[in-house]
C-alpha cells in the first residue's frame, strides 16, 4: 500500500501520542489502531502493523523502567513465560476466528475496573499484602491476558495494571512498570506470528515505531517522576475511553 505525506504525518503523530499514553496507563492502541485503519488498511494488516509499532513503544518503556530499577524480574519471570505462551495461542486464533464476541464481554469487565478504581481512592497508592499467590497469579493471568492481547488487545495493559494492584498488592507505579514488560512480551510474540503470516506494513510500522519510542520515553519518565494520583487519574481516563471505544465499535461497527 502507498500513502501520501499527510498520511505518514498522521501515522507518526498517532504513534507518538499512543506511546506516551500507553507508557503511563496503557490504552495506546485506542489511538494507533484507529489511525491505521482510517487510512484504509485492512483489519488483519492493521492489527499486525499496530503490533510492530507498539513493540517499539512497550520495549522503550520497559527498558526505561528496568534501568530505573522499577522491575523485579525475579517476581515476574513466570508471567513472562506464560504471557508468551498465551499470546502465541491468541494471535494464531485471531488469524482464523472473529473476535467480535469479545466486544460484548470486555466493556463490562472494564466498567467493573473503572468503578472499583474510582470508588477506592487509595488503590495503588502504596504496596499492600498480596491476595493471591504470586506464582499462581502470573501463571494464570499470563496465559489469560497474553491470549487476550494476542487475540483482541484493547485494554490489555489496563487489565494487567489493575490485576497486579488488586491481587498482588503492588503500588500503581510498580504495576505500570511490570505491565510494560509483559505488554512487550505479548506484542513481540503477536508480531512474530503476524510476520509469518505476511501481514505487516513495514514502512508504516517502523515510522510509527520511531514515534512510539519518543512518546514512550517521555511517558515512562512521567510515571517515574509523578505522584501515584496522577497515574491513577490517567488510568481512569484511559479505561473510560476504552469502554466508550468498544461500545461505539460494537454498535456502529
Amino acid at each position: 500500500m502507498e500513502f501520501d505525506l499527510i498520511a505518514y504525518c498522521v501515522f507518526f503523530a498517532a504513534a507518538f501520542l499512543g506511546g506516551f499514553i500507553d507508557a503511563i496507563a496503557g490504552g495506546g492502541g485506542l489511538i494507533t489502531l484507529p489511525a491505521i485503519m482510517a487510512m484504509g488498511v485492512p483489519p488483519h494488516v492493521a492489527l499486525a502493523t499496530n503490533k510492530l509499532q507498539g513493540s517499539f513503544g512497550s520495549f522503550t518503556a520497559a527498558l526505561n523502567f528496568s534501568l530505573k530499577g522499577m522491575v523485579d524480574y525475579k517476581e515476574i519471570w513466570i508471567g513472562i513465560v506464560f504471557t508468551f505462551i498465551g499470546a502465541c495461542i491468541g494471535t494464531t486464533l485471531i488469524l482464523v476466528l472473529d473476535a467480535k464476541f469479545l466486544q460484548v464481554i470486555i466493556p463490562f469487565l472494564l466498567i467493573a475496573i473503572f468503578i472499583y478504581t474510582l470508588f477506592a481512592p487509595k488503590v495503588g497508592e502504596e504496596d499492600r499484602k498480596a491476595r493471591m499467590n504470586i506464582r499462581a497469579f502470573y501463571t494464570s493471568f499470563g496465559l489469560a491476558l497474553g491470549f487476550y492481547d494476542g487475540f483482541f488487545g484493547p485494554g490489555a495493559g489496563s487489565f494487567w495494571t489493575f490485576a497486579i494492584v488488586a491481587l498482588i498488592g503492588a503500588n500503581m507505579k510498580r504495576a505500570v512498570a511490570h505491565t510494560k514488560v509483559l505488554n512487550f512480551v505479548s506484542n513481540i510474540v503477536s508480531l512474530g506470528v503476524f510476520i509469518i503470516g505476511g501481514h505487516v506494513l513495514w514502512i508504516v510500522g517502523v515510522l510509527m515505531g520511531i514515534g512510539q519510542i519518543l512518546g514512550a520515553y517521555i511517558g515512562s519518565n512521567m510515571v517515574i517522576k509523578k505522584e501515584v494520583k496522577f497515574i491513577r487519574t490517567m488510568f481512569l481516563i484511559v479505561v473510560g475511553a476504552t469502554i466508550l471505544k468498544l461500545v461505539y465499535s460494537y454498535f456502529m461497527g
